[in-house]
């Protein structure tokens, strides 16, 4: 059965980006007579708030969409996130880094250059990791890395991709790859991306680890998200890995454009779902605006 999934994260309201890639998720799981599930990504606890999580559920019960199953909630599964960081870190695959974004920036600049992008869907789209970290502490000795630690000095947990490849290539098995819908078996190539974070000291887990096991646990047969996302993709094939999980397949869509050809965002003021309905905006005047009919009632 093929099972999509829409992952909000409640620290805005929604907005017309939001309900265009809930759509894509929701109509590939109607026409398979497949389950469409609704998962809420508050791990950012500095961010997110239980109200902006009640708006979100509204605004999408407006437009007519419809989820199976209880709503997941990241921040109800910390203990579970942690257990795997705990059993990375066990391997020998993560290792505490102290920089600040500002030393890792000036790092790379000394390096002669910023690091390349890797390709997007059709080869475009931004790296959404953005800069390659260039594995500033990965060298520190375990006493250096005691003693700041025992300092209180704050940390971010980052997976050592290079040795996490050795330790999936000694064991055997295919290239890692994933199939992007419409394109195709992909090769992934994790270590473009450097070192990525999968954890700190305050929160043990990161966007990267969370919704690699989620995905997995819930079933999820077919990941739809946005064009900004196909390069964490790249990351994702390898936590399946390492852990042992199912790869599911992807489809990555194309980002809504505001009219000065920018990107849809929350910090960037798009229009949200919120002040549409209050001007007055029926959900099938809103569906318009992104392109889809209205969803049709079942009960009608």
């Amino acid at each position: 059965m093929l099972v999509t999934r829409f992952a909000p994260s409640p620290t805005g309201h929604l907005h017309l980006g939001h309900a265009f890639s809930a759509r894509h998720g929701h109509d590939a799981a109607q026409a398979a007579g497949g389950r469409f599930l609704l998962r809420i990504e508050d791990i950012d606890t500095t961010r997110c708030r239980p109200e902006l999580e009640t708006a979100l559920i509204d605004d999408l019960r407006f437009l007519g969409l419809r989820w199976d199953g209880e709503v997941r909630r990241q921040s109800e599964h910390l203990a579970l996130y942690a257990a795997h960081l705990d059993e990375l870190s066990g391997r020998g695959l993560l290792y505490p880094c102290f920089c600040t974004r500002a030393e890792i920036a000036a790092e790379i600049a000394q390096a002669g250059g910023a690091p390349h992008d890797l390709p997007g869907p059709d080869a475009a789209g931004p790296l959404a990791a953005g800069p390659r970290y260039p594995g500033t502490c990965r060298s520190r000795s375990p006493a250096e890395r005691a003693q700041r630690i025992a300092a209180g000095q704050s940390y971010a947990l980052r997976l050592d991709v290079g040795r996490a490849l050795e330790q999936v290539r000694a064991a055997g098995g295919p290239e890692l790859a994933f199939s992007e819908r419409g394109r195709g078996p992909i090769a992934a190539r994790p270590e473009l991306l450097g070192d990525v974070v999968l954890g700190r000291k305050e929160v043990r887990t990161s966007y990267h680890l969370a919704v690699t096991i989620d995905d997995h646990l819930q079933g999820v047969t077919l990941v739809t998200r946005g064009e900004d996302l196909f390069q964490a993709t790249h990351i994702h094939r390898l936590l399946q890995a390492l852990f042992g999980l199912r790869t599911p397949e992807y489809a990555h869509h194309r980002l809504l454009s505001a009219p000065d050809g920018s990107r849809l965002a929350k910090r960037r003021g798009a229009p949200t779902l919120r002040s549409l309905r209050e001007a007055g905006q029926s959900a099938a005047e809103i569906w318009a605006l992104v392109g889809y009919p209205p969803i049709a009632d079942k009960n009608g």
